[in-house]
């Protein structure tokens, strides 16, 4: 995911399925479209941790699982076409590390401000602060529930 002179730019956008994640995916849609670019859809995914007393859970594909949040994501929130031309990345490990070694390259990040987890009403999750924070190329802030001209991202960089 790198771009050079005389290169479409790449765009990484990370995709958790969450209504945030799919504004994010949108306005990265519109980016790519208007710039040229090359638009990396970035799913990461890892299993769960426990501490002390563990739960053995069998039989999970937690790969597969992240390629249908993606591929859901993609076939819920674009057309067919668009949703075609994106790269699609299935990566194990921490939403932050992934996402920050998918941007290493990247000429922007594009997030949702609120994935899954974490407290409802806060304005930017952990995942996209730690982003916008550290990462080695422009990050553009997507919140849930504004559409095409009312979405304003915020962007660091």
């Amino acid at each position: 995911m790198s771009s050079t002179a005389g290169r479409s730019p790449d765009i990484v956008v990370a995709v958790d399925g969450s209504p945030s994640a799919q504004e994010a995916l949108r306005w990265a849609v519109g980016q790519a479209e208007a710039t040229g670019g090359e638009l990396h859809a970035v799913t990461a995914w890892h299993q769960p941790e426990t501490y002390g007393w563990g739960v053995v859970v069998d039989g999970v594909d937690w790969a597969e699982n992240g390629r249908a949040v993606l591929d859901q994501a993609l076939a819920a929130t674009l057309d067919p076409a668009a949703a075609a031309a994106v790269h699609r990345h299935v990566v194990e490990g921490h939403a932050v590390q992934v996402l920050l070694d998918a941007a290493a390259d990247a000429d922007l990040l594009v997030v949702g401000s609120r994935g899954h987890g974490g407290f409802t009403g806060m304005l930017l999750g952990s995942v996209s602060q730690h982003l916008v924070a550290h990462s080695p190329c422009p990050v553009v802030v997507v919140r849930a529930g504004r559409r095409d001209a009312e979405t304003q991202p915020a962007t660091a960089g």
